[in-house]
């Protein structure tokens, strides 16, 4: 439910509407634009009397909203979400291009990488560290290890880091050292995981699931903003369907759709989407094409040998050329990189 104020509304009244929403025991969330002031009512709404709020002079009416989520939906925040990270932000006219290897291998490897990709013109630096895999035998990733690793990419380079996190008694680790943590596909219904970081204030990117709807992803949002974190960054990276020539199904038309529904900035991985290397490319311009606020691509400097997901990752001079059609795409959408 959400309360229309007037234009210029008796700041007495505001404070009115407020205290009538805390004395039925449920959450205020304001939102304050240049022409509106909207005050969401978070909570069991189903016996609110409208009236209540009707008869006070300064309000101009009431909605009912039918979603399940309300912090994650565009009535309760009309203007699009930009969140900071560092100097750097994801939403608004600027695309975030966040890029790296699969895991972290080596101190060479991920060095070496991370400075490619930035002369490219990327602004992020990803990596895993814990590294969640389908078989028990494959390559779990340096751990400990692998984010010391990251950390001196980012001093080296100055690219600000994202890694995944896969577990609660990892994330005091992650709040200190990580400047974006990434909750994978595995995890996005990890309702656990996704409450503990709620209760963090760190950017948070959240992976759609393998077989997730558009409503259960921006629930799991909701989960996060309900713990009182804002800062999401939310991410398609292809859902499982009956289609196996690719990893998975690369849902485009998702952007479009959370664009309308959410204020939340949406990027795209077509690297876990394809699992092809040589699609990454044309998926990564269609993303920017329907509206997506960033990309996050797998690159390695030697994928044939890579010790995680080689087969969907890009050299680094592909990545150089594919930043090149981005500049040309970003400029009709009216973006920047």
């Amino acid at each position: 439910m959400i309360v229309v104020m007037k234009t210029k509304a008796n700041p007495a009244d505001i404070q009115i509407v407020k205290n009538k929403i805390l004395d039925m025991e449920l959450e205020v969330y304001e939102s304050i634009g240049l022409n509106y002031h909207l005050i969401g009512i978070v909570g069991d709404t189903s016996k609110v009397d409208v009236e209540v709020f009707t008869r006070i002079q300064s309000v101009e009416k009431v909605i009912q909203v039918q979603g399940p989520y309300k912090k994650a939906s565009r009535l309760f925040h009309p203007e699009n979400s930009i969140i900071s990270v560092g100097n750097n932000t994801i939403g608004g006219n600027k695309l975030a291009i966040i890029a790296g290897p699969c895991s972290v291998e080596s101190e060479q490897q991920i060095i070496e990488i991370a400075e490619k990709v930035k002369k490219a013109g990327a602004g992020f630096l990803r990596g895993g560290a814990f590294k969640p895999r389908t078989s028990p035998y494959s390559f779990q990733g340096l751990k400990e290890r692998g984010l010391e690793l990251l950390k001196y990419a980012r001093e080296k380079s100055g690219l600000p880091i994202v890694v995944e996190l896969m577990s609660t008694d990892k994330l005091d680790l992650y709040e200190r050292d990580v400047d974006i943590i990434q909750i994978g596909a595995r995890n996005m219904q990890n309702f656990d995981l996704l409450r503990a970081v709620g209760r963090t204030r760190k950017p948070i990117l959240l992976k759609r699931g393998f077989s997730a709807t558009i409503e259960e992803f921006l629930m799991a949002a909701e989960y996060i903003m309900a713990g009182g974190n804002e800062n999401i960054i939310l991410c398609e990276r292809g859902i499982r369907t009956f289609e196996n020539y690719t990893r998975n199904t690369l849902d485009l038309s998702a952007i479009p759709a959370i664009k309308k529904l959410s204020h939340l900035p949406i990027i795209v991985d077509p690297s876990h989407a394809s699992g092809i290397w040589w699609m990454v490319e044309p998926l990564a311009k269609a993303a920017i094409a329907v509206g997506a606020d960033g990309i996050m691509i797998e690159v390695h400097n030697d994928p044939t040998n890579a010790l995680c997901d080689g087969s969907q990752s890009i050299k680094p001079e592909k990545f150089q050329h594919l930043m090149g059609c981005i500049r040309d795409i970003a400029k009709i959408q009216n973006r920047e990189i």
